[in-house]
């Protein structure tokens, strides 16, 4: 059944009509009343729906049966992405959602070809949580994940303490790293774990310094220097399978 993201309170029994832009999605599928959906609001399991009443501008309809399905992986990873540029970072981010990342924190580095500030940060915020939704509706994940406000690196660094809490795993990926991926932990660590990915030109050496003072581990990915958009979306891939994350 078609899924669709309604960001209010939901409850089995209601009648309620969706929101405007759910209402054109449900018109560009051409779907009737009568036609089952599945709603969601981003704060677990869904609702099965009936569609009652479709109008030029409002789609009515019965929330009728919670199921609490729930499709998150076994640990909270948050990817910090230096802005990739292009389309790069749309597509970065589609995937990554798909993977079970749980939080993005885009970051503008020494090295950035893309440098976002004022309004246009807020705006590409605001498009890649959109994208977050568009993915997890598709992807069939009930929780949503956050797109956080664009970072100067530096500045994210300095807001974490130097020390990860207990449990934390913190993975800076770096070509120069002589640790290999193969030896993190076999098992999900019980804290966060944090991916912090450079741009394109990858990061400056202080930068990679700054990391490893706030508690990074620099890792590896092989002989091969992989594009910005493809080493997170590796990682993920990699650490789904091995630590059950499918």
């Amino acid at each position: 059944m078609p899924r669709f993201f309604v960001g209010t309170p939901l409850q089995s029994g209601d009648v309620v009509t969706l929101p405007d832009e759910v209402t054109r999605h449900v018109q560009v599928l051409r779907l009737q009343p009568g036609d089952l959906i599945v709603l969601f609001n981003g704060t677990g399991g869904e609702y099965s729906a009936e569609i009652l009443d479709m109008e030029r501008r409002d789609t009515k309809v019965r929330i009728d049966t919670f199921l609490d399905i729930e499709n998150e992986p076994p640990y909270r990873l948050t990817l910090a992405q230096g802005i990739a540029g292009s389309d790069k970072m749309d597509w970065l981010i589609e995937k990554a959602v798909e993977l079970g990342a749980t939080n993005f924190v885009p970051l503008t580095t020494s090295r950035s070809v893309v440098r976002l500030s004022g309004e246009r940060a807020v705006r590409r915020q605001a498009h890649w949580q959109r994208i977050v939704q568009a993915s997890c509706e598709q992807c069939g994940r009930n929780r949503m994940p956050e797109v956080a406000a664009t970072r100067e690196i530096g500045t994210w660094l300095g807001s974490m303490p130097k020390t990860p809490a207990q449990g934390e795993l913190r993975v800076l990926l770096s070509p120069r790293a002589n640790v290999s991926f193969s030896s993190l932990p076999g098992d999900p660590p019980g804290g966060e774990i944090t991916v912090l990915v450079g741009p394109e030109g990858g990061f400056s050496s202080p930068e990679e310094a700054a990391a490893l003072d706030h508690g990074f581990v620099a890792v590896g990915l092989g002989p091969r220097v992989l594009r910005t958009e493809t080493a997170g979306i590796a990682v993920l891939a990699a650490l789904a399978a091995r630590w059950g994350g499918w």
